[in-house]
């Protein structure tokens, strides 16, 4: 079992950057792939990327290319999304999860999950 902590969540204007970052802990030895979701009031949690252990190969969904980037440090057991030009739309809680051996776009393939770190962009 591997435990995932987010953090780098706050309040910001409309085209700020931030950076978020989650932590992992526990069987960190695993080939675990990890996915950034997010979830606003009123709305499913959606994709928004994902990065396999090895670090060479991410996926992101439309709405984060060229604005979010992806990245991990298997030495500090730690992965990062980068996001820039961020909108009111951006708003919500945003979760980190691990998948043992891969990483996808599906949400109910991750196997753990973090307990979100809020974000909220204001206009």
């Amino acid at each position: 079992q591997v435990h995932l902590v987010e953090s780098g969540g706050g309040l910001v204007q409309a085209g700020a950057s931030l950076e978020l970052t989650c932590e992992l802990s526990g069987r960190t030895h695993s080939s675990w792939g990890v996915g950034w979701f997010r979830q606003s009031p009123g709305n499913e949690r959606e994709f928004v990327a994902a990065i396999r252990h090895s670090g060479l190969t991410t996926y992101y969904a439309t709405f984060a290319k060229g604005r979010f980037t992806i990245s991990r440090d298997n030495a500090k057991n730690t992965v990062y999304l980068q996001m820039g030009g961020l909108t009111p739309e951006d708003t919500g809680v945003y979760y980190c999860a691990a998948q043992d051996g891969d990483a996808t776009m599906k949400a109910e393939s991750y196997e753990e999950w973090g307990k979100g770190t809020q974000v909220t962009v204001s206009s």
